[in-house]
């Protein structure tokens, strides 16, 4: 007859520390939870001034501001969509902006200047960390309106895609192909 051994108390608790640390490694890894979870942010324009209807659109000063690029997010990995400017101060800087943006959140989000052409479907997903790529920094929300500021080295002519990257799973949530304005 054969007797089974029950495991030992030590077997037990080393099982369970080790089901316990893979699951909180998998809950910082995914951070399912931002999947229920909004950020939204609301900054003003730069400088606190508001285009009058139709001069944002079509490029022309207002209050110091122009418009030099402009184009719509489209959809990757997440839903997503808003609209992105280039923006020119009166003092020369420029700010990417994201205005009405709506995405799912989630974690190591970025916004990303590329020169990766704009693709639809998951063929576009992948390809902004292929070429030339600058970092202006984490998402401030998923959702609203938001400003990044744009270095003077960003060539436009060469650097004119957006994409919402999300560097943990080196994914795109969603992607704007930047035109000139006007």
């Amino acid at each position: 007859m054969r007797v089974r051994r029950r495991p030992s108390r030590r077997a037990i608790t080393a099982a369970l520390l080790l089901g316990l640390t893979v699951a909180a490694a998998a809950l910082y890894w995914f951070q399912p939870w931002k999947l229920w979870t909004d950020e939204t942010v609301r900054e003003a324009l730069p400088a606190a001034v508001t285009p009058a209807a139709g001069e944002a659109a079509s490029g022309t000063k207002s209050g110091g501001l122009r418009t030099l690029a402009q184009g719509q997010l489209i959809s990757h990995e997440h839903s997503t969509r808003g609209t992105v400017r280039v923006l020119e101060l009166p003092d020369g800087s420029r700010t990417l902006r994201l205005e009405g943006l709506d995405t799912s959140n989630g974690p190591a989000l970025h916004v990303w200047i590329t020169d990766a052409p704009v693709k639809e479907g998951a063929g576009g997903w992948r390809v902004f960390d292929d070429g030339t790529h600058v970092d202006l920094g984490k998402l401030k929300g998923n959702k609203g309106d938001q400003n990044y500021a744009l270095p003077a080295s960003v060539d436009l002519d060469k650097l004119n895609s957006v994409s919402v990257w999300c560097e943990r799973f080196n994914v795109s949530f969603g992607a704007a192909q930047l035109r000139p304005a006007g």
